[in-house]
């Protein structure tokens, strides 16, 4: 994720570790991310469609509660670096500028834990002959 779109935290009690952990939210063109700090579980986003007309946001319910954030960030279609709304549930994300009106919907993709858990663990794989 080399594009500079959306980069920011948000502390709250993760759905998997249930510890109070920052998660660490990034958005770009080709994909959405939101990572724990604290266990490393990570929601990937796909793109669903852009518009710049939209009106409001894209909020079906989820299993867990919304997230209604605010960040500075660069535009990707005006340019201009201010205020972006972020709202995020568990299988959705969407990002609007305050200035030009661009909305980015995503859609969950795929969720994956970043830690590998084999660390001093015995691996259950067939030894060697």
């Amino acid at each position: 994720m080399n594009e500079r779109f959306i980069f920011t935290r948000h502390r709250t009690v993760c759905y998997r570790c249930r510890e109070d952990a920052d998660q660490i939210v990034k958005a770009v063109s080709a994909q959405a991310q939101v990572i724990c700090s604290a266990c490393g579980a990570t929601r990937i986003f796909i793109p669903r469609f852009e518009d710049t007309g939209a009106i409001g946001t894209c909020t079906p319910i989820g299993r867990y509660d919304i997230w209604n954030l605010k960040t500075d960030a660069p535009c990707k279609n005006c340019g201009v670096a201010g205020l972006h709304n972020l709202v995020i549930g568990s299988n959705h994300f969407t990002t609007r500028c305050h200035n030009c009106g661009y909305t980015h919907f995503y859609r969950f993709n795929l969720e994956y834990i970043a830690q590998c858990p084999l660390a001093g663990e015995e691996v259950s794989a067939p030894r060697e002959s």
